[in-house]
């Protein structure tokens, strides 16, 4: 499965747009400059490529359309084996005079526009290169940061499927199954006799170390109550069977968010 992506850069952020080969919208998303953003980039790619991360050469299948070929963000790009097309300005302003009805100019028709230039005109497109030293000294640590999030995207379908048979409230309670305190509460109390008893306190403080900031205990709350709602179960042995599963699936997503942070900050020191 090919993707094209349309990257509409600024200093500080990254208008994105995912288009299949139909030129059906998949997603788009403001991201940030920087590693965060390109890990948040790395896991849309993801989800829509699905079994396909598996592919080693699934990478090379996305096609990225932006107007620059320097800097890190660039090179990030080219790195994790993604084929990054520059696009000069002056073809994507024709392309968008003929393709769009007023040919205005904004950061989310742009990010359409680059991604459909990839997706129609590649062929004749300027493919981006990066093979200095330290190009190839990136490519391997942010290529190992780039799986690592696909498999951690791929191993968060697990437990949601489990929870799904036979505790649903938690998939109400938590909308990211791989976030810190999610995965904090849900090893603690993996049924919903015992996520039923979790505190305001204690979700609370599971909140408070994943960082999270602001009123902490309203935040809590819709959480504690949806993990108290009231839902079609499964006997109390075949609960407790999914509950062990359900703690290993999360031990391992735990240790992928640990490997993760680290190879986020291999990515920024060879950067640096």
């Amino acid at each position: 499965m090919r993707l094209f992506v349309g990257d509409d850069w600024a200093e500080d952020h990254h208008d994105v747009e995912l288009m299949d080969a139909t030129g059906k919208r998949l997603a788009k998303a403001r991201l940030p400059e920087g590693v965060a953003g390109m890990a948040r980039l790395h896991a849309m790619l993801a989800e829509h490529l699905g079994a396909a991360v598996e592919d080693e050469q699934a990478a090379s299948q996305v096609l990225i359309g932006i107007e620059t070929d320097r800097g890190p963000w660039v090179q990030a790009l080219v790195a994790a084996g993604y084929q990054v097309f520059a696009v000069n300005p002056l073809q994507a302003s024709e392309y968008r005079r003929r393709h769009a009805v007023s040919g205005a100019k904004s950061d989310a028709g742009d990010a359409h526009v680059l991604a459909d230039m990839v997706r129609t005109d590649s062929h004749q497109l300027r493919t981006v290169a990066g093979d200095s030293d330290q190009a190839q000294a990136v490519k391997v640590v942010t290529r190992a940061h780039k799986t690592l999030i696909w498999e951690r995207t791929r191993q968060t379908q697990r437990p949601r499927h489990a929870l799904r048979d036979y505790f649903p409230a938690a998939l109400t309670a938590f909308d990211d199954l791989d976030a810190p305190e999610t995965l904090e509460l849900l090893a603690k109390a993996a049924t919903p006799t015992a996520a039923a008893k979790l505190t305001i306190s204690q979700i609370s403080a599971a909140l408070k170390r994943a960082g999270r900031r602001g009123d902490l205990a309203a935040k809590a709350a819709p959480i504690q109550a949806a993990l108290r709602t009231e839902h079609l179960g499964q006997p109390e042995a075949v609960t407790a069977a999914h509950a062990a599963s359900v703690r290993a699936l999360i031990a391992v997503l735990i240790t992928l968010n640990e490997q993760v942070a680290a190879l986020h900050r291999e990515v920024e020191a060879h950067f640096g």
